[in-house]
């Protein structure tokens, strides 16, 4: 098949309102029943399950059966990024500036959840906005650069950059939040200040989604290190 046919059958698939709901409603990274999605999607549970069929088959989801019960989630990160991206470019498409589109998903996934290794939502974009405040890190639209005082920073921060040189993945890049519309830090630097919060007990995975629990002492870390307010 050819890549504009690959293109074409992938956005037949996305492009349907009611299975639009559907993989929106899984952008949080857990896994819902065919019921749960036709209630999401507002739609009938027959028609419900004709398009999880062929999403299933055209591998934007995956089913797993645990007993009498089927779960639909997303098949692969790749799979959210591209809705994440196509959220994105439908923003910019709004005509009404003041209005977004948005799906059907937790307050607490906007304010913070895992983009996969690193932090995404709006704790992630004032991260990003405090690095770049301070002149620890420049970010243009597709790359970014640590500077040698942000990379002192990071060191006293606790996250090391010599692996980064073994690795052909960027350090540091941008990575345009879809939800707040501005770039947080992806790339190995991404990765690490994820871990870094992690390991510090500023933050907390959520068991059954990809929302980010910012715990009490991660309250009193971001405001005293960054100042950021959560």
């Amino acid at each position: 098949m050819s890549a504009a046919a690959s293109i074409a059958q992938v956005a037949s698939l996305v492009g349907d309102p009611g299975r639009a709901n559907m993989l929106a409603a899984l952008l949080d990274g857990r896994a819902l029943t065919a019921t749960e999605l036709a209630v999401t999607a507002g739609i009938s549970p027959a028609t419900a399950s004709g398009h999880l069929g062929k999403l299933t088959e055209g591998g934007l989801l995956s089913l797993a059966r645990q007993g009498r019960h089927r779960y639909f989630r997303l098949a692969s990160a790749d799979v959210a990024r591209m809705l994440e991206g196509i959220l994105v470019v439908a923003g910019k498409a709004e005509p009404d500036a003041g209005r977004r589109v948005t799906p059907r998903i937790a307050p607490e996934m906007r304010e913070a959840r895992a983009c996969y290794d690193h932090l995404a939502g709006r704790l992630a974009v004032a991260l990003a906005d405090a690095l770049i405040a301070r002149g620890a890190v420049v970010l243009s639209d597709e790359a970014g650069e640590v500077t040698p005082a942000g990379r002192a920073w990071l060191s006293e921060f606790g996250i090391a950059q010599d692996a980064a040189a073994r690795s052909r993945r960027l350090f540091c890049r941008p990575c345009l939040d879809w939800s707040e519309r501005r770039p947080h830090l992806a790339g190995r630097l991404g990765a690490a200040l994820c871990a870094r919060c992690e390991e510090l007990g500023w933050i907390a995975r959520s068991r059954d989604s990809r929302a980010v629990i910012v715990t009490e002492m991660g309250r009193r870390g971001f405001s005293e290190t960054f100042g950021v307010v959560c």
